[in-house]
């Protein structure tokens, strides 16, 4: 397949009329269904990757697939990560990883590849905006905005020469067949409408059955275009032969290898495994892999690494349709039960590892012919938890939309606790509500209460106060009416913590000091330690270092002695601010780095960039100013990959402070205004006014009326707090701001 005249013009983009290179920053390639796109656009790759020396970037964007498409923000976030940024470091915003995206690539040469994209907003995100780099998109839509506002330049890629379609079949049937007169492959090829997609899988099917007369092979394909024909609509000629295509390979498939196939169409996320196909089928492994050998062999599936398959989008939709119309109702519930099951208890499995210490779902027992998989350490569990993401998300929303609310309020629940710690903060709320309705449908409270406690710690983490409250107070009123005396004691802890975020302390140390009483009456040793360090960090925030120090002491010791080592790490945490805050700089450091140890061993995200906070603040106070940098910034990027705003803008505060020591006033000045605008607009009054103390110290020596208004306005915030660490600081800026009556 030469596809000369398209690839001619796709090399004149790489030199103008004089002799200019990139004449355009984006080439779209658009053209019907199955008409080789990808595989043009990948060839061109090949053949310029020369003028391209920092490299090449591929994404499929699944804009046609059945499913959900790939959007921009995740395309970003594969790109960052391909040239080096950590997974957890990619902003979660999408101006800011295109932003990020862009600066990596403005001194590089890189060709990118967008395959598949459906819409103008899949693909303006990932544009380079650098004249150094070229940017290829395939879709089967004209893409006209990226030509009238990008420059984009169309190339339009029609079925294949006559010629050209009959050398594909001899090259895909050759040493398998001969003989095959020209007539009859050209009588091929115009069956399948001379699209590379359907070329390739009818020389699949011929070159699978040597010795039958071609002429057969056309009478089939014939009766199967004739039986779309009568199906058709006649408004689109091209796909209507490309499903004749399919369905004349699918229907040579052995039995259980079609039935595999269509089931496949009831796989509700972008690509899937072994293990769940053969749940899907209810085979076993051995088996499964069979099936799935014939469907790779027939050009049906596509294998994309050892024991994970994906299909082309059409046939995806080929076989969605099948299965909707050769598969009983009670067959497509029976399959999708057992494929639901296999991940609501694969993941029980995975959160036996990765969050031991939580209540276990009681999940509904698997159906026969399930077989969840089982985890060796707590690597392989969070490797499972990382490959299956987008899936256990997506098998959420198939249970609740196949009616299935049992199934769907457990799945949300098992995954809050088994997801993965590099997965976004906003991911799992989404679900978490699809499940809370679930459960309120069938009017289960307790699942209820669980889900509105999970929606809760939720809201906290992304520093939505109010919700979290909220929701908290109301699983605390299920938890009672249900005499649940443990469930009750999270509850009132848990409140404790959304007290502690928004800086309500006295009532934040009441919440925890009641958890603790009530957890150790319960003989619940696991969270009376941790409501314990909750309450060392209650007394930390508010400058009571003395009784810090001692409770801290207490929960260290506790969870040591629990083999805890989530909590020991935090209380390590608490400890290096209560040490750092007595002057022992070396022994601040010591913990923090210890606690960070811990994160990075449990690969929780969430943990690395709070501890690091930690770690700055200890290497600040031990005068490693390049070092709390570094520290700040991890922070900082893993918080905006989390969607933890709060924390984020604290190491922004943070940054401003090094930069302050380092008498880089300017950039000082940058950070802590970044902060103070990030806090207000979460109404933390707390932090907003610690980042306005920061930026008028950075402004004071240069524009000294502006820093006293912002001195002032700090003042304003934090005139009711009460606490001895408040107190403090009112006093310090006062002393700074003449006639404060501070």
């Amino acid at each position: 397949m030469n596809r000369t005249d398209e690839l001619d013009q796709l090399n004149a983009v790489l030199v103008g009329p004089d002799g200019d290179p990139l004449v355009v920053s984006a080439l779209v390639i658009a053209g019907t269904a199955g008409a080789g796109k990808t595989s043009l656009a990948l060839r061109w790759a090949h053949q310029v990757q020369g003028r391209f020396p920092d490299g090449q970037l591929y994404v499929n964007l699944r804009g046609y697939d059945p499913g959900q498409p790939v959007t921009a923000q995740e395309a970003l976030h594969r790109f960052l990560v391909a040239f080096g940024v950590p997974a957890a470091s990619v902003p979660q915003e999408p101006d800011a990883a295109a932003a990020l995206y862009r600066s990596l690539l403005a001194d590089r040469r890189v060709l990118v590849v967008l395959d598949n994209a459906a819409t103008v907003s899949q693909v303006r995100p990932l544009l380079p905006g650098s004249a150094d780099s070229l940017v290829v998109v395939t879709s089967r839509s004209r893409l006209s905005g990226l030509a009238v506002r990008d420059g984009a330049r169309r190339v339009p890629l029609g079925v294949l020469p006559e010629r050209e379609a009959v050398a594909l079949l001899r090259a895909v049937t050759a040493g398998y067949r001969s003989g095959d007169g020209e007539d009859r492959l050209t009588e091929l090829a115009r069956l399948c409408a001379r699209l590379p997609l359907a070329l390739r899988i009818a020389a699949e099917r011929a070159a699978s059955r040597p010795h039958l007369p071609l002429d057969d092979l056309i009478a089939d394909l014939r009766d199967e275009s004739a039986l779309w024909d009568a199906l058709s609509t006649g408004d689109d000629e091209e796909a209507e032969t490309v499903r004749a295509v399919f369905a004349w390979s699918y229907r040579a498939l052995s039995d259980q290898a079609a039935r595999l196939f269509r089931l496949l169409g009831l796989h509700p996320g972008p690509e899937f495994s072994l293990a769940a196909a053969a749940a899907l089928a209810g085979l076993a492994p051995g088996p499964a892999r069979q099936q799935l050998d014939s469907l790779v062999g027939a050009h049906l599936v596509e294998q994309t690494a050892p024991d994970r398959y994906q299909f082309h989008d059409l046939l995806r939709a080929y076989a969605v349709d099948q299965v909707q119309h050769e598969e009983p109702a009670t067959e497509r519930q029976a399959a999708l039960r057992r494929l639901l099951d296999w991940y609501a208890h694969t993941a029980d499995a995975a959160q036996s590892w990765l969050s031991p210490a939580e209540d276990r779902v009681a999940l509904t027992p698997p159906v026969d012919g399930v077989r969840p998989l089982a985890f060796g350490d707590y690597n392989a569990a969070a490797d499972w938890s990382e490959r299956e993401h987008a899936n256990l998300l997506q098998a959420v929303r198939a249970a609740a939309a196949a009616g299935d609310d049992r199934r769907a309020w457990q799945l949300a629940a098992v995954l809050w606790n088994a997801q993965s710690r590099s997965a976004p903060g906003a991911d799992w709320p989404a679900v978490g509500r699809i499940g809370l309705d679930a459960a309120r449908r069938l009017g289960e409270r307790a699942a209820e209460a669980h889900l509105l406690v999970c929606l809760g710690m939720a809201s906290t983490r992304l520093g939505r106060t109010a919700e979290s409250l909220e929701c908290h107070r109301a699983a605390l009123v299920i938890l009672r009416e249900l005499g649940d005396r443990l469930g009750e004691a999270h509850g009132v802890n848990l409140i404790g913590l959304s007290h502690l975020r928004a800086r309500q302390l006295d009532s934040a140390a009441r919440h925890f000091e009641q958890a603790v009483v009530a957890f150790e009456v319960l003989g619940a040793d696991h969270w009376a330690a941790t409501a314990l360090s909750n309450l060392a960090g209650t007394h930390c925030a508010a400058g009571r270092l003395p009784q810090a120090a001692a409770v801290v002491d207490q929960a260290l010791a506790a969870h040591r002695r629990l083999d805890n080592r989530r909590g020991e790490g935090n209380a390590l945490r608490l400890l290096s601010a209560v040490r750092r805050e007595q002057g022992d700089a070396p022994e601040a450091l010591r913990a923090a780095h210890d606690a960070l140890d811990i994160a990075l061993g449990l690969r929780d995200h969430r943990l690395e960039g709070y501890w690091l906070l930690a770690l700055g603040d200890a290497q600040q106070a031990g005068g490693r100013l390049f070092e709390a940098l570094t520290s700040y910034q991890r922070s900082a990027v893993l918080h905006r990959r989390l969607g933890d705003r709060g924390r984020e803008a604290l190491a922004w505060h943070g940054t401003g402070e090094v930069y302050r020591r380092l008498d880089r006033h300017e950039e000082a000045a940058d950070f802590h205004r970044r902060a103070a605008a990030a806090h207000h607009d979460l109404g933390d009054a707390w932090h907003e006014a610690l980042a306005l103390d920061g930026l008028a110290a950075a402004l004071h020596a240069t524009d000294p009326e502006t820093a006293r208004g912002h001195w002032s306005a700090a003042l304003d915030l934090i005139a009711a707090c009460d606490d001895p660490r408040a107190a403090a600081v009112r006093a310090d800026i006062a002393g700074r701001l003449p006639g404060s009556g501070g």
